[in-house]
């Protein structure tokens, strides 16, 4: 029986998942793709009186679901790695260095924060 599996090195596969992860973050959640999603999307008040937006169709749905939309990168990321790996590396490597770059920028962002409350207590104390 013959083996199917492509073997792929461990340095294309950190750079599939990071890629994989920016190109998801950007779908779901980025400034970027909001025109896209809200096709998709029917504002609606609460009764608290906030707008929200939920799908009006699975693709609605598919476009704000982060899991379902990281599944769907990842097809698409891996497919086009193995089917075409001359443009998708430039692709590839250039979602993996914002991917990369987002997630140190989580931590730091995070750590920023804290410092900066952390001072504001410690002001607020001192009055």
């Amino acid at each position: 029986m013959e083996d199917y599996l492509v073997e792929v090195s461990w340095i294309a596969f950190m750079m599939i998942v990071l890629a994989s992860y920016r190109l998801t973050h950007l779908i779901v959640f980025d400034k970027i793709a909001e025109p896209l999603r809200d096709i998709f999307l029917k504002k609606t008040e609460t009764e608290a009186h906030e707008i929200k937006k939920i799908p009006t169709s699975m693709v609605g749905y598919l476009l704000t679901c982060y899991w379902c939309t990281g599944v769907w990168s990842a097809i698409l990321l891996g497919l086009m790695y193995l089917l075409f790996p001359t443009v998708a590396k430039y692709v590839i490597f250039i979602l993996a260095i914002a991917g990369g770059q987002a997630i140190i920028e989580t931590f730091v962002g995070v750590n920023i924060k804290k410092t900066e409350m952390y001072n504001e207590k410690i002001k607020q104390s001192k009055k």
